[in-house]
């Protein structure tokens, strides 16, 4: 199966950067010294914080593991070249909800850098997949866990 490309702003590759070398510095002495201090506790057939360190080790790799997977396919966006007459990656848009009149603005981003607080939202959620390609003044009718909504798009911008 082909890697999926996933695109990042310079902050999000800058944090997704910081934090795997975290894990791979501070995150492996933790786990060692973790581990070197239940093996001195004796045997290690009935040692819980053994088992329980060699767990988190195993969790704490998996973790690498994955990042570094993502850091291979991740992709710097120029946010200069963003094109704002069509809904991209990286596009604030805002929206218009039909039924009750409430406008929104997200930036449609990688499903890693996704933050509804910030008012960032993944290109893989529902709204970011039916606001994909649409113009200012497009409709877009976007199936949601809570049923189908309608949304005009108002105003993109980078």
């Amino acid at each position: 199966m082909a890697k999926q490309i996933s695109y990042y702003t310079k902050e999000g590759l800058d944090k997704l950067t910081q934090e795997l070398s975290y894990l791979k510095t501070k995150g492996r002495s933790d786990i060692a010294k973790q581990i070197a201090e239940a093996r001195d506790k004796g045997d290690l057939s009935e040692n819980a914080e053994y088992d329980a360190a060699k767990d988190a080790q195993g969790h704490l790799e998996a973790k690498i593991a994955k990042l570094e997977d993502l850091m291979g396919s991740a992709r710097l966006i120029d946010e200069s070249k963003i094109d704002t007459s069509v809904v991209s990656i990286l596009s604030k848009v805002t929206i218009k909800n039909k039924k009750n009149s409430a406008s929104v603005t997200y930036m449609l981003v990688s499903e890693e850098e996704a933050d509804l607080k910030l008012g960032k939202i993944s290109t893989q959620s529902p709204i970011g997949k039916g606001l994909l390609g649409k113009k200012v003044g497009d409709s877009a009718k976007i199936k949601t866990p809570a049923g189908e909504m309608e949304f005009e798009i108002s105003k993109i911008e980078a």
